[in-house]
């Protein structure tokens, strides 16, 4: 609930929902011939996290591919599947695969402005779509290890959904994912809404020929690069587990660059206008607003602890945003553009096999895999 009982509006700054955007849809009483082909997990958390995706695709007989990171190894994953007697394919996945990827202009660019993510979730899942797209994986669902799906047979009613939409996205019953800005109008009493996101989203590997670029806000970006206008879907339930958005304040920061990149196209489409017209003189207003947004949610906090906790995080948004300028975002849309080039010339040429176990020998990366027994007795030939 919000803090405050009177309803702050500020759209002429900001849009809370883009869910206009989106097509809801009833799932069909029963599976149609299509099912989901696969589940793709990136994790980078002990190998806990990965249990109740692994009950999800025993549930519905689907293979798991978990792409491990960090505190998540394929060894720990196999014997938690084998334990689950579930279907899974680890991956061990760190930094030198990217060399397996196209190198980007769009790292380039935010790494020499000094806007450079740590994180390797874009990794991960431009990998996951190179695997699903060599096994000729038509249904695919990028699910994140903090997602919880309370139905799983409702997956397979949904990836038919995919024939007629790029993405169909589960509409989140849990906790509001949204980014730390956004919480933050949220809490003063701003109508935010969610959009569908990455992290419950089931894709045709075969058809996109759109990857996730290296910033906050990836899934958007992802979204918009097959084209626009585009058509997906909010179809199926999953609950996002809570998280405190508000714990560290450098998360503000490092999403700030994502957020107006992402918040800025999005809202050309709100008015059906083409992305492509975001130019310089385009993203000096978009930053303008953008900063007159935060500020006037710092101003509209009070003065409890908890409100502190938010405006120390929007300090930290509002000082990053002050190094964004209408040069950077531009010169980003110029390499994203250049980059979605290459991607698809990429794709063109890419191992494809009868499985991921066949895509990955191609790679010369055969040897960072790890099959459950359950899954070598039913998805390997």
């Amino acid at each position: 609930m919000p803090d405050r009982t009177t309803v702050l509006d500020a759209r002429e700054l900001h849009h809370g929902s883009h869910a206009h955007l989106l097509r809801d849809e009833d799932l069909p009483d029963r599976a149609a011939t299509a099912r989901l082909d696969a589940i793709i997990v990136p994790t980078a958390w002990p190998v806990d996290a990965l249990r109740h995706v692994m009950r999800v695709g025993k549930r519905i007989d689907c293979p798991v591919v978990a792409l491990c990171s960090r505190a998540a190894s394929a060894e720990q994953a196999r014997k938690l599947a084998d334990h689950e007697e579930a279907a899974l394919l680890a991956v061990d996945v760190d930094d030198s695969l990217a060399r397996l990827l196209p190198s980007f202009a769009t790292d380039r660019l935010l790494r020499g402005e000094g806007f450079g993510s740590v994180s390797d979730l874009s990794l991960k899942r431009n990998l996951g779509l190179v695997l699903a797209r060599g096994s000729g994986w038509r249904r695919v669902l990028f699910l994140d290890d903090d997602i919880h799906v309370d139905d799983p047979p409702q997956l397979h009613r949904a990836a038919g959904l995919v024939d007629r939409y790029r993405a169909v996205g589960l509409a989140n019953h849990g906790y509001a994912d949204n980014s730390v800005v956004c919480h933050a109008y949220r809490k003063i009493g701003g109508p935010q809404d969610t959009f569908i996101g990455g992290g419950a989203m089931i894709v045709d590997a075969v058809r996109t020929t759109s990857f996730y670029p290296n910033i906050y806000n990836e899934d958007w970006l992802f979204l918009l690069g097959d084209g626009v206008p585009f058509q997906a879907a909010r179809a199926g339930v999953m609950r996002q587990r809570a998280y405190d958005p508000f714990a560290n304040p450098a998360r503000a920061a490092a999403e700030e660059l994502g957020d107006t990149l992402a918040e800025g196209l999005y809202w050309l489409l709100d008015y059906e206008r083409n992305i492509d017209t975001a130019r310089h003189a385009y993203w000096g207003d978009a930053l303008f607003r953008r900063r007159a947004f935060i500020d006037l949610i710092i101003a509209r906090l009070g003065g409890s602890a908890e409100h502190d906790r938010v405006r120390r995080s929007l300090e930290k948004a509002r000082g990053r945003s002050a190094d964004i300028t209408h040069w950077l975002c531009q010169n980003f849309m110029v390499s994203w553009k250049t980059d979605l080039e290459r991607w698809r010339e990429f794709l063109a040429d890419a191992p494809a096999g009868s499985g991921p176990d066949e895509v990955l020998l191609e790679f010369g990366v055969s040897d960072r895999a790890l099959a459950s027994r359950t899954y070598e007795d039913r998805f390997v030939c």
